[in-house]
């Protein structure tokens, strides 16, 4: 029982960490740019408003995940990234006036 627990609680923990969201809104434009970069995205920019699924829906735009688990983390994060976007949206719809994009450099 304590592992089942284990690997909830790891699984969680993980998706949190690499919720499309924090990555956008509530850290510096660079490490999303960063993040992107890493996993070999396409995208070219991301918009603010709704950037957490932006941020998801660019990490399956990317070259093919060999090991085959990006994908349905990515998808798992949607959901939670679409809510927390919602909440935040005041917020973002400001900083996309303010700032524009989140440009992913190469």
């Amino acid at each position: 029982m304590k592992i089942k627990k284990l690997a909830v609680l790891g699984a969680i923990s993980l998706a949190v960490s690499g919720c499309g969201t924090l990555n956008t809104v509530f850290r510096e434009d660079i490490a999303a740019t960063r993040e992107l970069r890493k996993q070999k995205t396409y995208c070219e920019a991301i918009p603010r408003v709704y950037g957490g699924v932006a941020f998801d829906f660019c990490l399956l735009h990317a070259a093919p995940d060999p090991t085959g688990v990006l994908i349905p983390l990515a998808l798992a994060d949607m959901a939670v990234s679409g809510t927390l976007d919602t909440i935040v949206l005041p917020y973002t719809i400001y900083r996309q006036v303010e700032s524009g994009n989140i440009r992913i450099y190469r």
